[in-house]
């Protein structure tokens, strides 16, 4: 897998060894935000040649709300491991420790709630339900 940093445009990245586990399949993701910003869904997934990608980015949404998100409607393909990536506005983005498999159509929802401020803020996983 590979995690980058953009600066002045050019996207740096670093190495970082995959390691085989057996991830739960999912349908879809619940972010509550519970942080002082807006922030809004995307994910992090590795494509088929286990190179990670970036999915398209969910509406922005305040605090106090929930969004739920089909991985699919912001291009993760069905089967694809993936990591919730929080786009915090205007601040740090926070991308999650646990991957799940995608299940196009599942009934699982991987809920997360994120708080704190646009600099330090912290993501967690809540269940998987």
């Amino acid at each position: 897998m590979r995690r980058g940093s953009s600066q002045h445009g050019i996207m740096r990245t670093k190495h970082i060894k995959i390691t085989h586990t057996m991830a739960q399949s999912v349908g879809k993701f619940s972010l509550h935000n519970g942080g002082g910003f807006v922030v809004s869904i995307s994910f992090d997934y590795l494509d088929e040649n286990l190179q990670k990608q970036r999915s398209k980015s969910g509406s922005n949404f305040p605090l106090g709300q929930t969004d739920t998100v089909d991985p699919g409607t912001l291009g993760v393909p069905n089967g694809a491991t993936l990591w919730l990536h929080a786009d915090v506005v205007w601040g740090t983005d926070n991308v999650a420790t646990q991957g799940f498999i995608y299940q196009s159509g599942g009934s699982l929802t991987a809920a997360y709630t994120i708080t704190g401020t646009t600099l330090d803020n912290t993501m967690g996983l809540i269940s998987v339900s």
